[in-house]
């Protein structure tokens, strides 16, 4: 059964993976990259081209979802799953996922001002720019002709930055739903990433015993430092080239210091705010 890592672009997502790959997929839990290959995206053009749907036809690539998500199930074993789609139906006869293949979601959230100036800086767009995207665009990705492998090749359903959020907490009903703060995550990890390990267990219906070595070393590990010098001296398997000028753009570029306060234009910010006050209101961003 799968359990959903969802956010939007730029939320804490990638943070949330390497701590689970690194507790789950490794004997000691010291982070390194390759091992959140252990946790796939969904969608993933690869994946329907994998199980001999035609991806140009985007209806069938839709009507398949649910297959896909079976394809995991078939290990008898909880599957941890990235997304950065919002919970959709789409033409109300495509959904996105049911609870015969879902156990729950952990939904990382971080303050749409900080998403805005991350986001610009990795798709190399100005905030401008990337503001009107997280208000009203709906999907992105699509180019079929990039490199197999790259994430821009599948069509990802995002929806904007609140109904991304919004979609999501419809698991909230059947108490399989855990929010994670990114901000809360960065500040206090050993206390949020129990959180998520608990709700694991959960949802898992196991009884929660912690390695207390494991989590030791997953949090020396894993800190957004220790994580951006070894992008410095490796490179890191996410990171993308800028389309200007063919440099890489590093992926761990601020984290934690990413701070819209400082960054950001107060009409962007006052755009943001704007927009989505209903959703900062209630995460306390406002």
């Amino acid at each position: 059964m799968i359990v959903w890592l969802a956010s939007y672009p730029k939320s804490g997502n990638t943070l949330v993976r390497s701590m689970l790959a690194s507790y789950f997929f490794s004997k000691s839990g010291e982070y390194n990259q390759y091992l959140i290959r252990n946790i796939k995206q969904f969608p993933s053009a690869e994946l329907f081209e994998d199980l001999g749907i035609d991806i140009k036809n985007e209806n069938e690539v839709l009507k398949n979802y649910i297959k896909a998500q079976e394809s995991f199930n078939l290990k008898k074993s909880v599957q941890f799953l990235k997304t950065h789609s919002y919970l959709f139906n789409i033409q109300n006869k495509y959904p996105f996922t049911n609870l015969n293949n879902s156990l729950g979601v952990i939904y990382i959230v971080r303050d749409p001002r900080n998403v805005v100036t991350s986001y610009s800086k990795f798709a190399s767009l100005s905030t401008e720019k990337i503001s009107e995207v997280m208000i009203n665009q709906l999907s992105s990705g699509g180019n079929l002709d990039a490199a197999r492998g790259a994430p821009e090749r599948t069509i990802v359903y995002t929806g904007t930055w609140s109904s991304n959020f919004q979609s999501w907490k419809s698991f909230k009903v059947q108490e399989r739903y855990l929010l994670i703060k990114y901000e809360e995550l960065v500040k206090d990890p050993e206390k949020n990433f129990v959180r998520i390990l608990k709700f694991i267990h959960k949802l898992n219906k196991t009884n929660f015993i912690i390695n207390q070595n494991k989590l030791n070393n997953v949090l020396k590990t894993t800190t957004f430092d220790y994580m951006k010098n070894l992008e410095k001296e490796n490179g890191f398997i996410e990171s993308k080239k800028n389309d200007n000028d063919g440099k890489t753009i590093p992926f761990f570029n601020l984290g934690p210091k990413n701070d819209w306060k400082k960054l950001l234009d107060s009409k962007i910010k006052v755009k943001i705010e704007k927009a989505f006050k209903k959703e900062m209101q209630e995460l306390k961003y406002l």
